[in-house]
């Protein structure tokens, strides 16, 4: 405060400003998610009517109890974490080694590589061809047939090959080179433990994908068991979808028909918190790296 007090009357009003603007952002992306939560713990009656802006109304868990009545979301969620947890650890393992090899200006031929890389990013095989390869290698209806197509992300790979060309210069190599360090434990020993920021960042970038992606599972699983949450979440709410389209005609059965009507509103609000509970929760382990790991992956090519 007393800092501000000595501030010229142009700096607090710019300070001022800012603080204003940034307010109102904040409000403007926070609100959304607010309303989201307070709406999934409403009245379905107080929702659908438009009575739910900043409190929540008549305080109901109906969504949550409806969801959790499915026996596959408890599978859903736990297949979904393995699949993460495994899709992330395979991900890891190809992104890191190859962008780091491809940021070393000794490696003989790392522009053709790259290119052939980068093309990938431009021209896709397609979704029937890689039905078929997924299909020929017998990896139908199993977890490596999410995982395993999906095991190199080009743009996180470039993304970090420009973090190790930013912060570990040949001259660290030279230097470890002269004690006798061999590349492998340069890379163990010296370049991963410097690396921690653009690992967590790739952890984000990859878990988020894997843990909101079901189009693949649709694709390749047909055992309602190993499916992820985010199918089980899809299936319950078109299973109710095509519950509400029956015609009624009878007066009780219109009122239980937007009894329901209200509820899968309600379900809709329930299902999103559900399927963003572990991103909120695994952002903040990884927020202190996010905006370093961004940015130097952004500002040099």
């Amino acid at each position: 405060m007393k800092k501000f007090r000595q501030q010229s009357a142009t700096d607090k009003f710019f300070d001022i400003s800012l603080f204003i603007i940034l307010t109102v952002i904040l409000i403007i992306v926070a609100y959304p998610l607010y309303f989201i939560i307070i709406s999934s713990i409403s009245d379905p009656k107080a929702v659908a009517s438009g009575m739910v802006t900043f409190l929540p109304v008549g305080i109901n868990f109906a969504g949550y109890r409806e969801v959790f009545k499915n026996s596959l979301v408890v599978s859903g969620f736990i297949n979904a974490i393995v699949y993460t947890a495994c899709g992330v650890c395979v991900n890891l393992v190809v992104t890191i080694p190859t962008a780091y090899a491809l940021s070393r200006s000794r490696f003989g031929g790392k522009t053709i590589v790259t290119w052939f890389y980068m093309i990938t990013m431009f021209i896709s095989g397609g979704m029937i061809p890689t039905y078929l390869v997924v299909k020929n290698l017998h990896m139908l209806d199993t977890m490596w047939s999410l995982i395993l197509p999906g095991a190199l992300s080009v743009y996180n790979m470039i993304v970090a090959r420009t973090f190790f060309q930013s912060n570990l210069p040949e001259e660290l190599w030279e230097a470890a080179s002269v004690d006798g360090c061999t590349q492998t434990k340069f890379f163990f020993k010296i370049a991963l433990p410097l690396s921690k920021s653009i690992i967590a960042i790739m952890v984000l970038y990859y878990g988020v994908g894997h843990w909101n992606s079901y189009f693949s599972a649709l694709l390749y699983l047909k055992d309602d068991a190993k499916f992820p949450l985010q199918l089980v979440l899809r299936s319950i709410l078109i299973q109710n979808q095509a519950a509400l389209a029956q015609q009624v005609t009878s007066v009780s059965a219109q009122v239980a028909l937007e009894a329901q009507r209200q509820l899968v509103e309600l379900m809709k609000y329930s299902l999103i918190i559900i399927s963003s509970i572990p991103v909120m929760i695994m952002y903040p382990f990884v927020q202190k790296y996010f905006v370093k790991g961004v940015m130097i992956g952004s500002v040099k090519g």
